[in-house]
């Protein structure tokens, strides 16, 4: 059977580190691409060179184009300026538009069957950009946050319970942002909810942090942003489409009427499959947190207004 095809567009640290952890996984063949001459290339010859040490049987290369990405089974964009000490996510939201744009452009004429995860920022807004530039069906779009998000708080709170970070179990939902709503009453540890493990002004200051992790790491990092993490939350969610695992993720995923939402990309419990976004899962909401939910999303909303393509 032919190995999958996989693409990952940008080949700074994201980029990079995707790419390394696809190959690691030996998920199929990986091609890095960049706007930098030599740069993808170099990276992914590296990354060809480490093959004998870890046994695998992928090949990777790098270009500057889109030639040696046809036909790719997933696209992964992670192209983009990334933040720096003092910016928001939105702040990217005019630089970055225009390299989505060119990158969604260039895969979907190169992989017009691909499916397309967007990890650029922010978030959500760049998905909405790669789904009008692309015009691929909407379950084949989806955007790379609650994975991470959700990583962090579990991160969090198994720090706080000195437990297995295996066994804490965790869903962030919303927008990729200050926004973003970490979804405490379905926070758990093994089955036992956190809310009787914690007391709330301790679960009150993980949340918080869950809000602020991508901020505080830019802030200790001052040259850059995280990627490690990110890295991986990409290659959970590639894993989960290419092996057709059906595996119920937190993604920035379209919306059509789910949870009073229309017509726009949010973070959601989604089944990932090999089809993309299989199903959006729909929570019963308490008052608190649809109030929440509803904040996160006009502001994606309001995101997405101020974009010109």
């Amino acid at each position: 059977m032919a190995r999958k095809k996989i693409t990952v567009i940008g080949g700074g640290n994201v980029g990079a580190t995707t790419a390394q952890l696809l190959a690691m996984k030996e998920l199929g063949d990986v091609v890095l691409v960049d706007v930098i001459e030599g740069m993808p290339q170099g990276k992914a010859l590296d990354l060809a060179e480490y093959r004998p040490l870890g046994g695998l049987d992928v090949n990777l290369v790098g270009a500057n184009d889109y030639g040696a990405t046809r036909d790719s089974d997933v696209v992964v964009i992670t192209a983009g300026i990334a933040r720096k000490p003092g910016m928001s996510r939105d702040d990217l939201l005019k630089t970055n538009t225009s390299i989505v744009k060119a990158c969604a452009e260039g895969a979907a004429k190169a992989s017009p069957k691909a499916i397309l995860i967007v990890v650029s920022n922010p978030l959500d807004a760049m998905v909405y950009v790669a789904s009008e530039v692309s015009k691929f069906p909407k379950r084949r779009i989806l955007g790379m946050a609650g994975v991470l998000d959700s990583a962090r708080f579990r991160c969090f709170l198994a720090m706080e319970l000195g437990c297995s970070v295996e066994d804490v179990h965790a869903l962030v939902l919303g927008g990729h942002g200050d926004t973003m709503v970490p979804m405490v009453r379905f926070a758990n540890l093994a089955g036992i909810p956190i809310t009787e493990l914690l007391p709330k002004e301790k679960i009150d200051a993980i949340v918080e942090r869950t809000r602020n992790g991508g901020a505080e790491i830019v802030a200790l990092l001052k040259t850059g942003s995280a990627y490690y993490a990110p890295a991986g939350s990409v290659v959970e969610m590639v894993e989960a489409i290419i092996k057709d695992k059906k595996r119920v993720l937190p993604v920035a995923a379209f919306c059509d009427g789910e949870y009073g939402i229309k017509g726009l990309f949010v973070g959601v419990p989604a089944m990932l499959g090999a089809a993309g976004v299989e199903k959006v899962l729909e929570l019963k909401l308490n008052a608190e947190e649809s109030a929440a939910f509803k904040q996160s999303a006009e502001h994606v909303e309001k995101l997405v207004k101020e974009i010109r393509l």
